[in-house]
């Protein structure tokens, strides 16, 4: 026996991943929601490439990037069909709030849960531009001249 796993076979297998995670994946809850007219399904966790993309539009202004994450968790063309359907920013925020929590715990978050979060970090990050916004104008005033020159 392994010294890590009492239920390890005697004889080595190969482990089978793909029907590990498919046995896994279909015991785990989903949320679903509909937004115009559509319904999607959450995945049951966060996919590996949603997180690569966040993190690389963090450094891009590339719709393309937004698209590709978006694709991950909803569908291919998500975010033109929201934005044709005229989606606010503040409703994109809320459906991602409410999307990322749900699928890490499938009814955690409502709506009005999801849009109290999104205007709460809005709210934070205004007050944190206008200290950065302080500061930098602090830093950059003159000193008032003594009247002489050198």
């Amino acid at each position: 026996m392994s010294e890590y796993d009492e239920e390890a076979p005697a004889a080595l297998e190969a482990a089978d991943f793909d029907a590990f995670f498919a046995e896994e994946s279909t015991a785990r809850p989903r949320q679903t929601l509909t937004l115009y007219g559509t319904t999607y399904t959450l995945p049951d966790a966060l996919p590996l490439l949603f997180t690569l993309q966040a993190e690389r539009m963090q450094r891009s202004d590339d719709p393309d990037d937004v698209r590709k994450m978006l694709a991950t968790v909803f569908a291919r063309d998500t975010l033109d069909d929201w934005a044709e359907h005229g989606m606010t920013d503040r409703q994109f925020g809320i459906v991602l709030i409410y999307a990322g929590a749900n699928i890490k715990e499938p009814g955690s978050v409502s709506m009005e849960h999801a849009a109290r979060l999104h205007d709460e970090q809005v709210r934070e990050q205004g007050k944190a531009q206008a200290q950065n916004r302080a500061a930098r104008r602090a830093k950059t005033k003159k000193r008032p001249s003594s009247g002489k020159r050198s």
